[in-house]
């Protein structure tokens, strides 16, 4: 392997950790729908609200 190889499979590694991370946090967190901007007020997932958007559906 040459070093190129090497900082390429580093930097794929560092992207994939960061995700799982912020996805674990995330989930942690209480959020449903990690990504969706309306994850807190997502009508699917939501208790007692009615939200006016249709996040899930």
């Amino acid at each position: 392997m040459n070093l190129a190889t090497i900082i390429a499979f580093v930097v794929l590694a560092a992207v994939l950790f960061l995700a799982g991370r912020y996805i674990y946090r995330e989930k942690k967190r209480g959020v449903k729908c990690v990504g969706c901007p309306y994850a807190g007020s997502c009508e699917k997932h939501a208790v007692h609200t009615k939200p006016a958007h249709s996040c899930g559906k």
